[in-house]
């Protein structure tokens, strides 16, 4: 695929960016350059810390960049803001493979409110089936993070926070139309009185969508069929403070998703026939009681027990269910040492369950144990993490992390971090008959980075390079010697054969100036084999995002272009190919607006994995309430 001229334009722009970073601001995170006051985030530490303090990779989406942006999903704000890369079965609704600095979907954490999400048969989350509506804010931690979050945090970590209620009564509510017969509406309600605190949220999304596979490539599952979705999420949140500095929370999400896809079925013959309505309908649940209590000046306590379940039924007729349940148990403590120093002392306990991988049910449990501790010496940050895991299948994993920071001037501050992770077996690689075994052992990983922060009023900058070597990756391996001895791996099986490296680079920035918002993502990434030197599937060399925003306060415009460079796949080179995306809003009253954007404004061919397609130029337009004022 040729490169085109938005993307030629994405490119010069990108080159100013980095060219001008003395003069543009870090997105840890766009959000940061909007407002004089330091963000606060929870996910570097587990405990909250002034984001400029972090010592790790950390990005910040916060309300107002989510209402802003004018994306269409969960996974398209993480890839502008945070560098994630992408690789859906088709449009809207459908599968989403992601890559957080290359390492693979099931590499990386993803939670809602603290609890870990997705499934642990397939080892991933389901952003196709989050949105937008319920969320308060995403932290995104990128790198090494095992030492505190445990198995799979290799890419890094996914925070996602639901709102929570304060103030006085607040109701808004948003309704908005697109091509595609595409229709989305949301409704929420928040406030706090007299010591409690509640916020609750409905949101429906539907879509005739496009066909999901293409036409053109020979796939004998293609049928010409519109592959729509329908998602509906609804999530609350209560809380109770009985006396201050003491907290008592209850929150819930649940969705369900059902979208048609191309599939076929085999006759006697072999022969294909994609005609039926092959339909993937997932609901996944998520629920929590929590406690936070300030017991002393030094000590705070945090206990939280959680529920979460992935239950997906795939296929026609007689589909196939796969269903994961979670149950965890966490008590954390944080000890305040001194005003710049803070021990946290955490224990949390796992227990998970799979249910359609084989004919009965897979249990397993996890117990760990996690010491933190981050400081101030004057110029000098240090964090430190230590975890260990043991499990009931895969046995025990200690992993941990190092970092620490320097401000070379009141502006400037150089930041290292080194950590070891590992990634859990599935449910797949253990138990799926013909392929797993339970002696297979989990991925090891060490990462390196090194970065620079920039930051000065409104502007900020930052650049981060890092070197990820993982080993015992886990991939199917058809030489049966490789094998526990059984008949059932005659053809091979799961295996701890592969190793990968992963090397990159992230150059962010934003500068505002008067009404005008400017940001750039530029991520490259170097992910190969190391023992064939090719490089890995579906991930792009490199991938760029750069915003542009006005805003006079009654009425703004703006323009996001996304670039993704050449990714192989399975077979074949998937060419490159640029999005812009356009918005605008006009403030007609205080708490109304009138929403319009076009999604990929340029009507490029996206082809997000082989064989697949995305949708083409799509437009919408709404309209959006908030008693509180926009």
């Amino acid at each position: 695929m040729q490169a085109s001229r938005p993307r030629a334009a994405l490119r010069a722009v990108a080159r100013a960016a980095l060219v001008a970073a003395p003069v543009l601001s870090t997105v840890p995170s766009v959000a940061i350059a909007q407002s004089s006051l330091d963000p606060v985030i929870v996910i570097g530490t587990r405990e909250a810390q002034p984001l400029s303090r972090s010592v790790a990779d950390v990005v910040l989406i916060d309300a107002d960049t989510l209402r802003d942006s004018g994306a269409g999903s969960v996974a398209d704000v993480l890839r502008r803001y945070a560098g994630l890369q992408l690789a859906a079965n088709g449009g809207p609704g459908q599968t989403t493979g992601y890559f957080l600095r290359g390492a693979n979907t099931s590499a990386t954490v993803v939670m809602i409110d603290g609890v870990r999400v997705g499934s642990a048969t397939l080892g991933q989350a389901s952003f196709e089936a989050m949105s937008l509506a319920n969320i308060e804010r995403i932290e995104v931690l990128r790198g090494p993070a095992s030492g505190l979050y445990g198995a799979d945090a290799v890419g890094g970590v996914i925070q996602i926070v639901t709102r929570q209620g304060q103030g006085p009564l607040n109701l808004r509510a948003g309704a908005s139309v697109g091509e595609y017969g595409s229709r989305q509406g949301d409704v929420s309600v928040s406030g706090a009185q007299a010591g409690f605190d509640y916020a609750a949220s409905l949101s429906r999304d539907t879509s005739d969508g496009t066909t999901a596979i293409r036409g053109d490539r020979g796939n004998s599952s293609y049928n010409p069929d519109k592959d729509g979705f329908t998602r509906t999420v609804a999530s609350a949140r209560l809380g109770f403070t009985p006396a201050q500095g003491h907290r008592i929370g209850i929150s819930a999400t649940q969705s369900r998703l059902n979208a048609q896809y191309d599939s076929a079925t085999f006759d006697d013959q072999f022969i294909a026939h994609p005609e039926g309505d092959f339909r993937n309908r997932l609901k996944t649940r998520q629920a929590a009681l929590d406690y936070r209590g300030t017991l002393s000046p030094i000590w705070t306590t945090t206990l939280q027990f959680a529920r979460g379940t992935d239950d997906s039924v795939s296929g026609l007729a007689d589909a196939t269910r796969f269903k994961t349940t979670r149950d965890q148990a966490t008590w954390q403590n944080a000890l305040r040492l001194a005003p710049d120093q803070q021990l946290v002392l955490a224990y949390e306990h796992l227990q998970e369950q799979a249910d359609g991988v084989t004919s009965g049910t897979l249990k397993r449990t996890n117990n760990a144990y996690i010491a933190g501790y981050s400081g101030l010496f004057g110029p000098a940050a240090l964090e430190a993490n230590l975890r260990r895991d043991t499990n009931s299948v895969y046995g025990d994993n200690t992993t941990g992390s190092l970092g620490g920071s320097f401000a070379l001037s009141p502006t400037l501050k150089l930041r290292a971090l080194a950590g070891k992770t590992f990634r859990a077996p599935t449910f797949n690689d253990t138990d799926f008959p013909f392929y797993g075994h339970r002696d297979i052992r989990p991925e090891q990983g060490r990462s390196a980075e090194i970065g620079l922060n920039w930051r000065s009023g409104a502007s900020s900058a930052s650049a981060t390079v890092y070197r990820n070597k993982v080993k015992d990756l886990i991939i199917y391996n058809p030489d049966p010697a490789l094998c526990p001895p059984a008949p059932d791996f005659a053809f091979g099986c799961a295996a701890n054969v592969g190793r990968a490296r992963l090397t990159g680079a992230t150059l962010t920035g934003a500068h505002r100036i008067g009404n005008w918002n400017l940001a750039a993502n530029v991520d490259f990434l170097d992910a190969k084999d190391t023992d064939t030197g090719a490089r890995l599937i579906r991930r792009a060399a490199h991938q760029e995002s750069v915003s542009v925003d006005y805003d006079t306060g009654v009425w703004s415009a703006g323009a996001t272009l996304t670039d993704v460079g050449k990714r192989p796949d399975t077979g074949a080179t998937l060419g490159g190919y640029a999005l812009l995306d356009l918005r605008a809003t006009w403030r007609f009253l205080p708490q109304w607006r009138l929403e319009a954007k076009i999604l990929n404004a340029a009507d490029r061919d996206v082809e997000p994995v082989y064989a697949y397609q995305g949708l083409g130029r799509q437009a919408w337009v709404g309209v959006r309430y908030d008693m509180k004022g926009l």
